[in-house]
């Protein structure tokens, strides 16, 4: 019976688990945004969520218990200089959890957890349009340098 048995296994024993979802929360902080399977960002959740609540108490306490969970000192100071501020007016709900289809080699189902509010995807998306224009102006100016190119006459034409 599993009676009063908090949290998922994920198929590993406790050290192993344990170190998984200390790794997965400290990229969650520095990256602001991960992919995993579904099960795992099920269960990396709640800890991020603590970590976050921690870090908006902010008192010499807190910093500690979370730099006991955290593996990358950077990671205490981002969550507690950045995101503290960042969610300073929020009472819960720090994370979303967004389905993202399947892995190609086994089939998991994968899914991106990431922070609310974050930049990330407003930066990827400027990345991708400030790249998808420098192709086309590439691309453009090409077409042109084509066009402006005298052409060579063949050579059954007469030559003037």
């Amino acid at each position: 019976m599993r009676h009063r048995n908090y949290g998922r296994k994920l198929s590993r024993n406790t050290e192993h688990r344990r170190a998984l979802l200390r790794n997965l929360v400290t990229s969650l902080i520095q990256r602001e945004r991960i992919q995993t399977t579904v099960a795992k960002a099920k269960a990396a959740r709640p800890l991020a969520e603590w970590m976050i609540t921690l870090a908006k108490r902010g008192d010499l306490a807190s910093r500690r218990q979370a730099a006991s969970y955290l593996l990358d000192p950077s990671a205490v100071k981002f969550l507690f200089e950045e995101l503290s501020k960042r969610y300073a007016s929020r009472t819960g709900g720090y994370t979303r959890l967004v389905h993202a289809g399947w892995r190609r080699g086994d089939g998991a189902d994968l899914a991106v957890l990431e922070l609310v509010g974050t930049e990330a995807l407003q930066r990827l998306a400027a990345k991708r349009a400030k790249k998808a224009e420098a192709q086309r102006k590439a691309a453009e100016e090409a077409k042109a340098k084509e066009e402006a190119a005298p052409t060579e006459p063949e050579e059954g034409e007469d030559k003037k």
